[in-house]
């Protein structure tokens, strides 16, 4: 057994002694009564007796119930409706690019964060990918904890090579659990450019375990924007947002392709597609238990406050005592 709230069983200690001493101050007072009274009853009589009784286990009763004493095991289960979501994020060199402020990457990211505070109680994993998918945060509901892992990802989080839209979705769904698939999705953040054609068997798998792929393209489809820093053969390497493939993935698997405004309006932002496409998601209840100590205050605080009305129903207001 142990306590909740200890100290109190210091009071509880008091209780007999304070008892003692007020037996012993009634018994002195009887005795001065009883010499100026010709009654030879015993002083108080019996109900008095009773009355303090009752009163002194009730009160004692009472303040080891509120020590809260605790044995044994309780359980306590939550039940909770959630979706998993995974986002991959391209870190390849072209999200560089600066055709959005500051850049793609960045303004990726700065989605990326917007929905994590969309999520609720859903379930979310990171992933980055260049010539292959890494899984940088497995699923979790700790948004503090997917910040951080956000933050840290960089050009070099993922393999060097060729951008691979299927390699993305073979990670992410790596990262789900196939028994979950019916409240999963997937989200892809790319500027596209597919170099490894892979992504036809890759969208097949994710439509045979029924995961919908969104996919979000983020750059300028309309102009050649050269990537900083990159050269080829002397000249400077330039890209632009090829939307092809990442419409494939999303209509293919039942998702939806969004791509992202240059101007990062409130109404394109991850937050806003989130909660316009992906509530559509199905949820499914999931169950928590959290075991503690079980509490048995009860036990003693019942009986407490019964045995102290029955010490006031013995009197009108005071203890009994002896009449003079």
């Amino acid at each position: 057994m142990r306590f909740a709230n200890p100290f109190l069983l210091f009071l509880c200690a008091l209780v007999p002694l304070a008892g003692l001493y007020w037996t012993f101050l009634r018994a002195r007072r009887e005795k001065a009564i009883a010499r100026f009274s010709l009654d030879s009853r015993e002083p108080g009589g019996k109900a008095g007796s009773v009355q303090f009784v009752f009163a002194l286990a009730g009160l004692f009763l009472c303040l080891f119930a509120a020590s809260r004493p605790q044995w044994g095991k309780a359980t306590d289960v939550y039940v909770k409706r959630s979706r998993n979501l995974v986002v991959a994020l391209d870190v390849s060199n072209s999200m560089l690019v600066r055709d959005v402020r500051p850049d793609r990457l960045g303004r990726a990211k700065a989605d990326i964060a917007d929905l994590i505070d969309s999520l609720g109680d859903d379930r979310c994993a990171l992933v980055a990918f260049r010539h292959g998918g890494v899984c940088i945060c497995p699923l979790t509901t700790d948004h503090g904890f997917l910040r951080s892992a956000l933050e840290s990802m960089t050009p070099d989080s993922a393999p060097r090579g060729e951008t691979d839209l299927g390699g993305a979705i073979r990670a992410s769904l790596d990262a789900l659990d196939p028994a979950a698939d019916d409240h999963s999705a997937i989200i892809i953040i790319s500027d596209g450019g597919d170099l490894r054609g892979e992504v036809r068997e890759c969208v097949a798998l994710a439509k045979q375990r029924g995961v919908p792929v969104f996919t979000v393209g983020i750059g300028d489809a309309g102009r050649d924007t050269e990537i900083p820093g990159l050269q080829f053969k002397g000249q400077s390497v330039k890209v632009r947002l090829e939307e092809g493939t990442l419409k494939f993935i999303a209509d293919e698997t039942g998702g939806r392709y969004v791509p992202l405004a240059t101007a990062g309006t409130a109404e394109t932002t991850l937050g806003a597609i989130y909660r316009r496409f992906l509530r559509q998601v199905a949820e499914k209840e999931q169950r928590e238990e959290d075991e503690r100590a079980g509490e048995r205050f009860g036990f003693f605080l019942v009986p407490g406050i019964c045995l102290l009305l029955a010490a006031a129903s013995l009197s009108r207001g005071r203890f009994k005592s002896r009449k003079i």
